[in-house]
């Protein structure tokens, strides 16, 4: 009995984040507390099922808003990760978990890769800067997400992406090409891929694209980068490289429509190595419910506040609490004016509530459950105002 009721708890319908330690500590606990016989069978069933569980970590990482959360939020469908429209919508790397069968992966959602003069402008934090790097470190793949709706920058990775890369060439890596819905001709695509993987993958390896004939800019171009050695010599200096050659499988996806996801992750799942699993069947993530409240708020300021307005607020719960099925919380929005005070509030308190309402909506999403929020505004050193 005790170990049928062990394996009750191991593997039954848990409820989405609230109660998941609980069940830990309380599966512990029993497991201690049962007679030697039965505890070296629970031992041994344990061992043979640590033995068919499989698990992969993967750091999802790209340039800011290449779509990296909602494109995970689609992967293990569940809204887990903050979205908006802007950039540094994601602050801090989380995880995001996706099991099937026998077998879990764990996507590490990252914030956006940025150089020095991004740092200055948005002022971040050293945790935002070595959130990457951390995530890539604690995992056995990388998963690289390039939006190719611009086309000032689908054609290239960026600098601080590839120096990354080059940093952690011993581990793995693949290609998701984002937002492939943008684009009006598909043919695009192969000329995008041969771009970022220096033509190294031997399916497109003898394919060219359309070469410019603008013989004036190609000649300026030559003259501006030859240099002359000590010798006397013409020395041309290596092209510069845009791409990167060790991606092991590329990827072409929407991650609005949905279009190419399920072939990620039957290549995530088909990477995983046998190893005991890190999380419960039911959990979706690491974030707690108290966290997902805040980062769905600040995600919907994003949204509907202009310019930088949203990043010089500060969302913080006042309350949470879930009772008869419900979840009951309240969050408090602090301003550094007046001014902005009454942007964010709106006339009659219209845009405000209209916030209120998509978070609402996303949250009941996020826990499957009724909820009921308030959103209050506050002036920094003043009283919360409704």
């Amino acid at each position: 009995m005790a170990l049928l009721l062990w394996r009750r708890i191991r593997i039954g319908p848990a409820p989405f984040l609230g109660l998941q330690h609980c069940q830990r500590c309380f599966s512990a606990r029993l497991s201690e507390n049962v007679n030697n016989e039965s505890g070296t069978e629970q031992s041994n069933g344990a061992t043979a099922n640590n033995n068919t569980e499989k698990l992969i970590r993967v750091a999802v990482i790209g340039m800011p808003n290449a779509g990296k959360s909602t494109l995970i939020n689609r992967l293990i469908d569940q809204r887990v990760c903050p979205v908006s429209a802007k950039v540094h919508t994601t602050r801090k790397a989380s995880k995001a978990i996706h099991s099937k069968a026998n077998s879990q992966a764990i996507l590490f959602d990252t914030p956006g890769l940025v150089g020095t003069r991004e740092i200055k402008k948005h002022q971040l934090d050293t945790q935002f800067v070595s959130a990457c790097r951390h995530a890539i470190q604690n995992s056995s793949l990388i998963g690289v997400v390039h939006d190719v709706s611009s086309s000032w920058t689908r054609h290239a990775l960026n600098p601080v992406l590839l120096r990354v890369l080059e940093e952690y060439a011993h581990i793995p890596s693949f290609l998701i090409l984002n937002k492939i819905d943008t684009l009006k001709s598909k043919r695009i695509l192969l000329d995008i891929v041969r771009n970022l993987t220096c033509n190294q993958l031997e399916t497109i390896r003898n394919y060219g694209p359309p070469t410019r004939r603008r013989k004036n800019k190609e000649a300026i171009g030559e003259k501006e980068t030859s240099t002359v050695g000590p010798d006397g010599k013409e020395i041309t200096p290596p092209p510069r490289v845009e791409g990167w050659p060790h991606f092991t499988e590329i990827f072409m996806v929407s991650a609005m429509t949905g279009d190419g996801l399920r072939e990620v992750m039957s290549f995530i799942h088909a990477n995983s190595k046998q190893q005991p699993w890190e999380h419960l069947l039911h959990e979706h993530t690491d974030q707690s419910p108290e966290q997902l409240i805040v980062q769905s708020v600040r995600a919907r300021l994003l949204d509907f506040m202009p310019q930088e307005i949203p990043y010089l607020l500060q969302t913080e719960l006042e309350y949470y609490e879930v009772v008869d099925g419900r979840i009951l919380t309240s969050t408090i929005v602090t301003c550094p004016n007046d001014r902005i005070a009454r942007l964010v509030c709106g006339e009659s308190n219209g845009k405000l509530r209209q916030i209120n309402e998509q978070v609402t909506s996303d949250l009941i999403e996020t826990f499957g459950m009724p909820v009921l929020l308030t959103i209050t505004t506050r002036v920094r050193n003043k009283d919360p105002k409704s």
